[in-house]
């Protein structure tokens, strides 16, 4: 990945990892629920569900990568896609209730959250495919990038777990806002995808 496209990566990690998303409401949820000991449980098993989603996704994008080599640039297209589709459905959507929570937290739910969570499947592909496929597909150019991953996501569990209530509040008072700026930031990622370098 060249340097010039490290802040857009970075901007994409934070933007995917810290929006409402299912794993980020379960910590919301577990946390104003049933405290920090029961909520950390479950953030061991949202961690290890996203390191294998990451992992998954490194491997499917070498794998990719190898086989289809002259289409790499159209990854970056179908990245840039999903990111506006982000951008898009965060401005349009109602929200989610965090309350609805039919389980209580596990490491066991924590993982199948993860592993059936296709906002972070598609985070890990559009990552790989965009930021890194295009410049090296070698596994040993990806596998740097799929082990950072498992550190956003995760690491923005925690942020929404140990300030869940505050984050609430936040959220219900300047969603717009919010939205807004996120969506926005999301366009700029996109734009940087397939913007010519």
């Amino acid at each position: 990945m060249p340097v010039s496209l490290i802040p857009s990566f970075l901007i994409y990690c934070y933007v995917g990892a810290i929006t409402p998303g299912p794993a980020n409401l379960c910590s919301l949820s577990a946390a104003l629920r049933y405290g920090k000991g029961p909520a950390l449980r479950q953030w061991r098993g949202l961690f290890c569900g996203f390191f294998l989603d990451a992992m998954g996704a490194v491997v499917l994008t070498w794998l990719l990568g190898a086989a289809l080599n002259q289409y790499v640039g159209m990854l970056s297209w179908v990245g840039a896609a999903y990111l506006l589709w982000m951008a898009w459905h965060m401005l349009r959507s109602s929200g989610v209730d965090p309350d609805r929570d039919p389980a209580a937290p596990s490491f066991r739910n924590g993982v199948l959250v993860q592993l059936t969570n296709v906002k972070v499947i598609l985070f890990c592909i559009t990552a790989l495919s965009g930021y890194v496929l295009p410049y090296n597909s070698s596994l040993w150019a990806l596998l740097p990038v799929g082990l950072f991953l498992p550190l956003t996501g995760p690491v923005c569990n925690l942020v929404w777990l140990f300030a869940g209530a505050s984050l609430q509040k936040l959220f219900a008072n300047h969603r717009r806002t919010v939205d807004i700026v996120m969506a926005l930031s999301l366009v700029l990622c996109a734009a940087s995808l397939v913007w010519p370098h």
